[in-house]
């Protein structure tokens, strides 16, 4: 059983979600919360496995709540909800650890099964919308210029601990490459892309995609 906490402060949002993830056998809603603050002490308290976190709420709002939440031991799965596709602030939850971020419009299946993935400790994040914000998390210079482009020297030395075809990989992730894609491009099975891809997690210390967008970018390897 997946334990679910929802925040949101717009009780029609929160109303909605619960009609779409309360019903499936595998999901429990244990409790909600309309603002970040209350949403920090319901969350200690229930010590939910996943939370759906709105990122604009009042008295504190949703990245500095997760901010503070993935700072704990023990911290659930935060996957941001967000009626905006390149919002800034989503952006910066996912550098933070956020397990990834879903449009509130996401149709009822997907949501579900992106409850479920977070649950796995999967990056969800809203296809439409992956090419954007890995693109944003990517984007500009940084550090010394190397024969690939911008590169920093502690992120190079990180992309050498993988293998020539993690390595290959990590690349189609920071491209937004979905692992269908991925598996087309690099002739692999969706499969064999998804166990190179948990090991480039492991490997690099990262959460999601964006963070591994983003150390492939320093690294100079785009």
């Amino acid at each position: 059983m997946i334990r679910l906490v929802i925040v949101d402060d717009d009780p029609m949002v929160r109303t909605g979600l619960r009609l779409i993830l309360g019903g499936e056998s595998d999901l429990e809603i244990v409790g909600e919360a309309g603002d970040g603050l209350r949403a920090m002490a319901v969350i200690r308290d229930l010590e939910p496995d996943v939370v759906l976190m709105d990122i604009r709420m009042p008295e504190q709002d949703g990245l500095t709540t997760t901010e503070l939440l993935l700072s704990e031991p023990d911290a659930p799965r935060i996957v941001v909800l967000t009626t905006f596709d390149a919002d800034d602030m989503v952006l910066r939850a996912l550098r933070l650890g956020a397990t990834g971020f879903l449009l509130k419009d996401t149709p009822p299946p997907r949501m579900v099964e992106a409850v479920r993935a977070a649950a796995r400790g999967e990056v969800v994040l809203s296809p439409s919308v992956t090419h954007q914000v890995i693109a944003a998390a990517t984007g500009g210079p940084y550090g010394a210029q190397g024969p690939h482009g911008p590169y920093d020297a502690g992120a190079r030395r990180e992309l050498d601990r993988l293998t020539e075809r993690e390595r290959e990989v990590a690349v189609e992730v920071a491209r937004g490459g979905s692992n269908t894609e991925i598996g087309e491009r690099l002739h692999m099975s969706v499969a064999t892309v998804k166990a190179n891809v948990t090991r480039i997690f492991a490997k690099l210390g990262a959460e999601n995609r964006v963070q591994v967008a983003m150390k492939v970018r320093d690294a100079g390897l785009l």
